[in-house]
């Protein structure tokens, strides 16, 4: 009796004990087969799979076995079966974690932090594999494995596959108790055997460079490339390892490319094995360097896409660059694009007599991305602005030539400066045509004189004229980087101001400062001050600001680049002014973001954005966009107002695929409201924002 019951009790512990396996380490209780994904366990391995496309069908096999490699498998499956694009790798995630400045008026909106500078500590992200649940989601399926740590900071990993293509987003969520922390993070996958036999990324001209050197022993290599994307080649077909395009790139003064990707073996030195994958210079620019927030008990998700293909040789970097319109601003009929807030220093290298090519780097950069109005802020670190005239004339005339020499065919430079006089924090101007002003008057100089040299010259010695100079040349002025930098506390310290409540101050502009990660969209600082504007009553717009200073072709500037999408069929020539461009701004008639998302329409009851939509009846609105994308949407938001509170309401669009164009239609309850916009974000959190409509 004792020689049967003792193997039948092992027999019974053996089924108990993988029983328990599946119990305690898979949690399958949201997921959904409705959807196409499909998941099998197998000893240990969870096998999930998803539709990828083009008759595909993409496959990741998780080894949940401790002491082996997360992904023992990254495949694609089609009718003649499954291609290995990669075997026994690890996702990677380093986290540098540093010190906020708190103490500043700035507060969490500071962009004046020494992080970089102070002390820091780096961490190598643990992974503990003791729970993994997969969920369905729209046309998603994630999986979430517990659990990770990095210092004080705890999370989980989460994979989340898109159907309907080949991608996948690879992100340690992390959070903290601990306050005042800012961080910064690199990531990548990594493998101790030989995961890939070539890898191949493009240099900074678009020439494509490889490296067979794949080996363990194989030194890690930062590089500089464009399109912000390494690729890995193995036996079956190729993966490339990718950032979120903009979320990625935390504000700094330059868009210097700072070699964010990286390949080889012990990477940073913390790194067991070889690896590919994105980085950051922890230094940045050598300037003002804040890296990311990372406020107490925020999900920071530490983030990076890849995108499978059963090609080589690099080709799945034409994959990749269609999420980005290769780094370009899709034309889009009735519309042209404003990119704005330059400080390129132009005229200061021509005064120092630096050599300058005939076509600066600035406008060669620009106009291969797509830009057809670039809007200076000249003079701002360099030259004379506030000479009483001998040196500031001259450079303002300078500035008008420069810009009337390089605006040709389809790019027109706007000359403008960043005054930062009168009115406090730092403002943006615009004029419909060259205007020669100083920008102080002294005792018995008059207001305006004309002169034989420059024609009306303008001396400006305080907020009134200011605003009187605005009026009387059409000009328009708006706040830069409001409730940050020398912006701070800005404009509400002057909201009850005359010249913030004329026409010719027009509103703020759009940058993401600061950055953090834990949002699924950026820039909430000046799209909350929309929100506020609105609803003080003034009829104020945002356009979006890039605040860079030098560009050269060779730079990262897709990056950190945002950009205004202008309501005109025409655009217009310098030497017949550019009146329609600030049409355009005053009136509302553009949407803003950052380049992958495009509104051609949108509408409240009819009425287009800066348009007022007079209500009637129950109060019912019917809210109609179309909406042109490539990264998979996240959500639509509709963001209203009643003169003192704000109400969103969100719809999810997990539903959607990469690459579509859609048209959307809401009805919405504006009984009260006194205004409505509405916001476009993607799962990279690129996004795309309208201006207001106006309700009575």
């Amino acid at each position: 009796m004792k020689t049967y019951q003792f193997p039948l009790l092992l027999s019974l512990l053996f089924i108990n004990t993988i029983f328990v396996f599946a119990q305690s380490k898979v949690n399958l209780t949201g997921f959904s087969s409705e959807n196409g994904a499909s998941v099998e366990e197998q000893n240990g391995m969870v096998i999930v799979s998803w539709p990828a496309g083009s008759h595909e069908k993409g496959r990741l096999q998780l080894d949940m076995h401790e002491g082996t490699p997360l992904l023992s498998a990254i495949q694609l499956e089609d009718a003649e079966g499954l291609k290995e694009i990669a075997q026994n790798v690890n996702p990677l995630f380093l986290l540098t974690v540093g010190q906020r400045d708190l103490s500043k008026e700035s507060g969490w909106n500071i962009f004046f932090d020494r992080t970089a500078y102070n002390p820091y500590k780096a961490f190598k992200v643990s992974l503990e594999k003791e729970t993994i649940t997969v969920k369905s989601h729209g046309k998603r399926t994630i999986i979430r494995v517990n659990s990770m740590k990095a210092g004080n900071f705890e999370g989980w990993l989460e994979v989340t596959l898109y159907h309907g293509s080949p991608l996948l987003n690879m992100a340690a969520v992390m959070r903290t108790e601990e306050d005042a922390k800012a961080i910064i993070y690199d990531a990548g996958l990594v493998s101790e055997s030989k995961a890939w036999n070539e890898i191949f990324w493009s240099d900074t001209d678009g020439y494509f460079q490889s490296s067979l050197d794949t080996e363990a022993d194989s030194p890690a290599e930062n590089l500089a490339v464009k399109y912000r994307t390494i690729i890995g080649e193995g036996q079956e077909g190729s993966l490339a390892v990718f950032p979120p395009p903009h979320q990625y790139f935390y504000p700094l003064d330059n868009a210097y490319n700072l070699k964010y990707v990286w390949h080889g073996a012990d990477y940073r030195e913390m790194v067991d094995g070889y690896g590919i994958g994105i980085r950051q210079d922890l230094m940045g620019d050598n300037r003002h360097v804040p890296w990311f927030n990372a406020p107490p008990k925020t999900e920071q998700r530490l983030n990076f896409f890849v995108l499978l293909s059963d090609t080589k040789d690099g080709q799945i970097l034409e994959d990749v660059k269609a999420y980005t319109h290769a780094d370009q601003y899709k034309p889009l009929d009735g519309y042209r694009t404003m990119a704005s807030h330059f400080h390129t220093e132009h005229m200061d290298d021509i005064l120092t007599h630096k050599p300058v090519p005939e076509i600066p780097g600035h406008v060669k950069a620009l106009r291969s991305m797509g830009v057809n109005i670039m809007h200076l802020g000249e003079y701002h670190l360099a030259g004379n602005p506030r000479d009483l005239g001998p040196r500031r004339l001259p450079e303002l005339k300078l500035m008008f030539e420069e810009s009337a020499r390089l605006s040709t065919g389809d790019f027109l430079m706007i000359p403008g400066e960043e005054p930062n006089v009168h009115y406090g924090g730092h403002w943006m101007n615009m004029f419909p045509k060259p205007v020669y002003w100083i920008m102080s008057r002294e005792d018995g100089q008059p207001f305006v004189e004309q002169t034989e040299e420059y024609g009306k010259v303008y001396r400006v010695g305080n907020k009134e004229e200011m605003l009187q100079l605005l009026e009387e040349e059409k000009g328009l002025a708006w706040i830069a980087h409001a409730r940050t930098k020398g912006s701070t506390g800005f404009p509400d310290k002057y909201k009850e101001e005359a010249f913030f409540k004329s026409d010719r101050f027009n509103g703020a502009a759009w940058k993401v400062i600061p950055a953090d990660l834990s949002i699924p969209n950026m820039g909430r600082r000046v799209l909350g001050l929309m929100d506020d504007m609105a609803n003080w009553g003034e009829r104020k717009y945002v356009i979006a600001e890039a605040d860079l200073f030098k560009l050269e072709p060779d730079y990262e500037i897709y990056g950190p680049m945002n950009i205004n999408y202008l309501q005109m069929d025409k655009l217009p020539k310098f030497e017949e002014g550019w009146q329609p461009v600030l049409y355009a701004m005053q009136t509302g008639k553009f949407f803003s973001g950052t380049g992958e998302i495009l509104l051609p329409s949108f509408s409240v009851n009819g009425k287009e954005s800066g348009e007022t939509l007079q209500m009637e009846g129950s109060g019912k609105a019917k809210v109609k966009v179309s909406v042109d994308w490539t990264f998979p949407l996240n959500y639509i938001e509709i963001i209203s107002g009643d003169g003192e509170n704000v109400s969103r309401e969100r719809f999810d669009l997990s539903s959607t695929e990469s690459f579509g164009v859609q048209d959307f239609d809401f009805t919405i309850d504006l009984i009260n409201k006194k205004w409505i916009r509405l916001e476009v974000w993607d799962v990279a959190a690129n996004g795309a924002f309208t201006q207001p409509v106006w309700v009575e």
